[in-house]
Formats: C-alpha cells, structure tokens, sequence
C-alpha cells in the first residue's frame, strides 16, 4: 500500500479534484482538512471519493464525549478510511468516538500539531517538552482503544516501539530539498516511513510544485 496521502489544501473544489485525478496513480489517500470541510461539506467530500481513493478526514473533533460521539455518526455517510480527535478531549471523549466511528473507519489521536514547538507548549500551561507530551498523549490514545496516533516524525519512532501495532499518521513532511514553511518540526518521508509511520501526509511540495505529477512521482520514489 502506498502510504502517501495528499493534503488537498486548495480552497475551490474543481481544482482541489483536478489535482488529485492528476496524481492519484503515486498517492495511496486523499485528506481533507477543516478547511475543506467547512467550505464544501459533504458534497465536497462525495465528490473527491469519486477520485477513488480512501478519504482520511482530518477534523480534530474535539468536544465534550455526547457531541463528539454525535459527529462521528453524521459522517458515518462518507465513509471515511481515517478521522482524527484531539487526544486532549480525554480519555473518555476518545473512547465514544471510537465507539461512534464507522466499522472500517480508523480513529486516530492529534497529540501536538507540528506546528508547535516547546516554547508554544509552554505558553499554554503544558510542562515538559513536545515529545514528552506526545508520549503521554499517545499512551492515553492506546488505553482509549484508538487506532493510533498523529505526531511528527521525530516522535513516531519511540512510539512505534511503545506500540507495536498501532496506527502512525505523521504529518508536516518535507521532502530533503523543499522550505519547511511553518512546520517547525518537519523530516523527510522516507525518515519516518523508516521510523514506522504508517501514512504520510504531504501537502505543499506536491500541490503547489510546478509539476505535482513529477513531484508525487519523486516522493514515492523514494520509499
């Protein structure tokens, strides 16, 4: 299985579609972030699983249990491979998730978004370093019955050793030659392939290259 799935971060549909026909034969998924789902909805979503390709929902729920229980059954319809909770909501709000999620529909819990970084944890009260944090995150996430984990790939290591069989969803990939634009703690794709991610999610240096075709086409290339 290919483990590559494209961030579609681009705000009008037909473009959004467009990319994803153009690249799909290097890709493995297809993510659609809040963005995307506030703007177009599940019309939109329908339209980008025409593509053929599994759909990870990256909505961040994250409420009390009742509520967050409650939109897990409102997209039972889109059929979604993966959607992601904040591993912060608690241990309780993950578990009704799970519980609430579709039969074939991986859960998996944000621990800390890479785009903070110590300096930013510490600014809202939470102690120790990031991977500190993700580490306690990621243990919370297993005892709630999660499939796995977001975290960046200088986690994803120690995690995977922690956790055998869970489920790694590494965002805030660069490859060796792009900008790391505002990930702070961005590695390349084969580094945390190799670290035991199980899906990589890359946006930017296949949307918006110049040739997405041939930047897809170089990613997966190095796998």
């Amino acid at each position: 299985m290919n483990p590559i799935y494209l961030a579609l971060d681009l705000p009008r549909l037909d473009a959004a579609i467009a990319l994803a026909q153009k690249v799909k034969g290097h890709i493995g998924g297809l993510k659609l972030g809040l963005e995307f789902f506030c703007a177009h909805g599940h019309h939109g979503v329908h339209e980008v699983a025409k593509v053929g390709l599994p759909i990870f929902l990256d909505l961040k729920l994250h409420d009390i249990p009742n509520t967050v229980a409650g939109a897990m059954q409102a997209i039972h319809v889109l059929e979604p491979a993966i959607v992601t909770v904040h591993a912060s909501g608690g241990r309780a709000m993950m578990e009704d998730a799970k519980a609430a999620a579709g039969e074939h529909c991986k859960v998996v819990a944000v621990t800390v978004l890479t785009s903070l970084d110590d300096s930013d944890l510490a600014a809202t009260g939470v102690g120790g370093s990031s991977h500190d944090q993700v580490l306690r995150l990621a243990d919370l996430a297993a005892e709630a019955g999660l499939d796995g984990i977001v975290c960046s790939g200088h986690e994803v290591g120690e995690v995977h050793r922690r956790w055998k069989n869970g489920y790694f969803v590494v965002p805030g990939l660069r490859p060796a030659e792009a900008a790391l634009g505002d990930q702070k703690r961005a590695v390349t794709p084969r580094q945390a392939r190799d670290a035991g991610a199980s899906v990589l999610v890359i946006g930017r240096p296949i949307s918006r290259a110049e040739d997405p075709v041939a930047a897809a086409r170089a990613i997966e290339g190095t796998l």
